[in-house]
């Protein structure tokens, strides 16, 4: 590590620190689009319901985060809706 200056220190233990969230709070968000990917597929009408739920609300607190940008948030949205109402309406 080359940061000599204390401001410099601190700002490195602050990017660690945020870095290892962020990847959490993504690896969380890319968890729950595979469920629910997985559920809408199984066709379960139930579990769908409150997936999609869940996972929209996940989605868009990543976006209000930074997470993940809110043109991204709103993709992820838009695909999962339309795969729903595709499986439902079969």
């Amino acid at each position: 590590m080359a940061a000599r200056h204390q401001s410099a220190l601190k700002a490195h233990r602050q990017n660690v620190v945020r870095r290892e969230a962020n990847r959490n709070l993504r690896s969380r968000l890319r968890g729950a689009l595979r469920a629910i990917r997985v559920a809408v597929d199984a066709n379960d009408p139930a579990q769908v319901k409150d997936a999609l739920r869940d996972t929209m609300s996940l989605v868009d607190r990543m976006a209000g985060k930074g997470v993940i940008h809110r043109n991204a948030a709103a993709r992820y949205k838009s695909r999962l809706a339309k795969r729903v109402t595709k499986r439902t309406a079969a």
